[in-house]
């Protein structure tokens, strides 16, 4: 015996464990813990009993105040620089031993008529070099004057890169410090100071341009005298993010995250009071408070609480599902849909609660979208039930918000009604007028009863706008994900292959004209019966049209295509015969999923024929062979029977169409003599046993077969002389 757990899609263990990862997953999406009591609204009334303090706690600040303060501290924390006095130090002398190995390499430069080989420093122009090399030429030719000398120029850039460190260099613009003062740090200590009393590069570089301007020398010297000093001027007051973040932790840290203090046996609020702004920080602070104080066994019998809430919650939707809707219930796969869809939804929930923000964001919660889904993928019911239970979920996850909940619930079930006979993919966007509606009428609602500033409400009403708009779109989108991923058939695909514009269609009209007739009188004998039994009219309709698509290949085998009325099966053997009749079959199946139809479509293609025999040529192998030299089962159909109510109407219909089109002079006696004698073949046969017909339902289909085809068989006058013309002779007499 094959064991449950490899049958995934139908395994009870299966089943359990996605209920139980479903549970679980929403149990973690819960907020903390003080959250769980009842939400309260600002401008609502109080209702419950006097809510006295069982203990003392602090009174948590309105959130954006908070913020606002932690903002106010994080500025008026000055930068932090660390001062290095090691780093004039490092100049100066780097300056004076520069300028040694400087003098040296001029010194052997001259003399030289061809300096090409002479080392010149990187960061000095070509001009400067040369100026320098000159002056120290003149200086040795005594052509020089007293004061200029390279020494002294040396000497003097030293003198003014001090004199420019003495003020400090910071290594940032002036532009790019927030404050206009600092904190230089030196050692421990931090020394507020002006930002203006210190030099940035480019200030110290203009400096050292004033400083040289006002020397005795002329416009080359100065020009070298700039270039060279500039190229040692380095920050010695450096800004360090580090310690800035740290003061700016350690002033935010400073600010207290509380307002005052609840004294124990103090009265929180008083009942009848309306909540204002203030009492709603003192019931939210006592619920963190109290949330802070129950320990790991309160937690844990507090997640035990979620758990069961939830489960709750999901075993209702499972226990309709399991009593009415079987066909769900025995596939995992639409178990999973359903789970994905309130995971998702619990998912949304849970990022709109992390987003702090005054703007109304339980709006973009799409519970609509997930109504029209649901509805779409099986059917108005289930999307209902659904929507009660996605709302209850998503407002406990709210801190058992009734009104978020209330609202959702109303939304999504306008947006179920709108969407419960739904023809056409573009009949979604009509929804957008219901959830509207929906939410319009409950935001006001809930608004007048909490005396909301109309500003307010105006606000929720363009987020519920905004959630009306992007939830057909959304539904649209993640119709046909669903469609892929679970491999689902919806009544808009079905619906979508009702066009007989689409190519399988036109090829079976153009290919096998007797075989597609009968199909489309099978269409409308089978939604007929389906609406009447309460099976899937548009199911029963589609599976109709598809159901002998593997004529297509060879139209000719088969007599309601034969329109020369020539006979191929006269040539053949029985044996021949069937199996070209039976090949039908499983290239029906081929061309089917090359055409990429549903599989609940290719289910009709063998279950309208079942085991059948093929009596005619059953009949005739007997009487060629006899009886006893001839096996029924190699002139059976492969099967499998029908499996559901609408492939089982399908076969009975097939038969009955049939046999009442070779009616000759059909009446309604010979019409309801037939149908009833076929139908009850059937039963008899056992080829209805494992579908979920039952006798009444038998009668029903019965009845509407007969009604049907009566109408399409219904006596006509004959007209004048018809007979003549039937033969294809004049019916004018000449007149005499």
């Amino acid at each position: 015996m094959r064991d449950e757990k490899f049958d995934i899609r139908k395994s009870l263990r299966i089943k359990l464990l996605i209920g139980l990862v479903t549970v679980i997953l929403i149990v973690l999406m819960f907020p903390k813990g003080e959250s769980l009591e009842s939400e309260v609204t600002e401008g609502t009334i109080w209702i419950q009993s006097d809510l006295i303090a069982p203990f003392s706690f602090p009174i948590i600040k309105d959130p954006e105040v908070y913020k606002y303060e932690l903002k106010q501290a994080a500025e008026g924390v000055y930068p932090v620089f660390i001062r290095n006095d090691e780093q004039t130090t490092i100049s100066i002398d780097s300056i004076k031993n520069y300028s040694r190995f400087l003098i040296s390499i001029i010194d052997s430069s001259i003399g030289l008529e061809n300096r090409q080989g002479v080392i010149n420093p990187t960061f000095l122009s070509a001009n400067v070099f040369n100026t320098l090399i000159n002056i120290r030429r003149q200086e040795r030719n005594l052509t020089a004057g007293k004061n200029v000398n390279l020494n002294k120029i040396f000497a003097t850039a030293q003198n003014v890169i001090a004199d420019v460190y003495s003020a400090g260099v910071l290594s940032l613009p002036h532009d790019g410090i927030r404050k206009d003062s600092i904190a230089v740090r030196i050692g421990n200590v931090d020394k507020i100071e002006a930002r203006s009393s210190f030099n940035d590069i480019e200030a110290a570089k203009f400096e050292i341009q004033s400083s040289i301007s006002r020397l005795d020398y002329s416009h080359e010297i100065k020009r070298a005298l700039l270039e060279y000093a500039s190229h040692f001027v380095v920050p010695n007051i450096t800004f360090s993010e580090a310690l800035t973040a740290e003061e700016i932790n350690q002033a935010q840290n400073n600010v207290s995250k509380y307002v005052g203090i609840i004294n124990e046996n103090e009265r929180i609020i008083a009942t009848h009071d309306r909540i204002t702004r203030d009492a709603k920080l003192k019931i939210d602070s006592y619920k963190e408070a109290k949330a802070e104080r129950i320990g790991t066994d309160g937690y844990v019998l507090q997640m035990v609480g979620k758990f069961l809430h939830i489960a709750f919650l999901l075993t209702l939707i499972t226990i309709y599902i399991f009593l009415f809707r079987k066909k769900i219930f025995n596939d995992n796969q639409r178990i999973l849909l359903l789970a994905t869809t309130f995971l998702f939804l619990a998912f949304i929930t849970l990022l709109v609660n992390k987003i702090a923000t005054p703007a109304p964001m339980h709006y973009l919660i799409f519970i609509p979208a997930a109504s029209m889904l649901l509805t779409i993928i099986f059917d108005s019911r289930i999307g209902f039930y659904s929507t009660v239970i996605m709302a209850l979920i998503a407002g406990a996850l709210r801190g058992n918000d009734y009104a978020f909940a209330t609202m959702n619930l109303f939304a999504g079930a306008l947006a179920v009604y709108s969407v419960r006979d739904i023809k056409n993919r573009s009949q979604i966007f009509r929804s957008f007028v219901f959830i509207l509606a929906g939410y319009t009428v409950a935001v006001l609602a809930f608004g007048l009863e909490r005396f909301a500033a109309w500003d307010t409400i105006l606000v929720e009403f363009a987020f519920a706008g905004t959630n009306a708009l992007i939830s057909p779109v959304l539904t649209y989108g993640l119709l046909i994900f669903f469609e892929r991923i679970f491999n689902i058939t919806t009544d808009l695909t079905l619906l979508e292959l009702t066009n007989f514009d689409r190519p399988l269609l036109k090829e079976l009209a153009r290919k096998t004209p007797g075989t597609f007739n009968h199909s489309m009188t099978m269409g409308t004998l089978a939604e007929t019966a389906a609406e009447r039994i309460g099976a899937n009219p548009l199911l029963a309709r589609v599976g109709a049209y598809y159901h002998d698509i593997g004529k297509i290949l060879t139209p000719q085998n088969f007599v309601e295509n034969q329109l020369n009325n020539q006979n191929i099966h006269e040539n053949l053997t029985p044996e021949e015969s069937v199996s070209l009749i039976v090949r039908h079959v499983n290239e029906g199946i081929n061309i089917a999923r090359e055409y990429k139809l549903p599989e609940e479509i290719i289910d009709f293609i063998p279950q309208h024929h079942g085991t059948m025999v093929i009596s005619f040529f059953y009949d005739k192998a007997k009487n060629l062979y006899g009886e006893e030299k001839v096996k029924i089962e190699n002139y059976t159909y492969p099967g499998p029977k029908p499996q559901s109510k609408e492939t089982a109407i399908i076969m009975l219909a097939d038969g009955c169409e049939s046999a009442v089109r070779s009616i000759d002079n059909p009446d309604p006696v010979k019409v309801e003599n037939l149908i009833d004698m076929i139908i009850k073949s059937r039963i008899e046969d056992g080829q209805l046993n494992e579908s979920p017909l039952t006798f009444s339902d038998v009668d029903k289909i019965k009845e509407a077969f007969i009604s049907i085809l009566l109408g399409q068989h219904h006596r006509r006058i004959r007209y004048p002389k018809q007979d003549e013309m039937e033969q294809g002779k004049s019916g004018s007499k000449k007149s005499s």
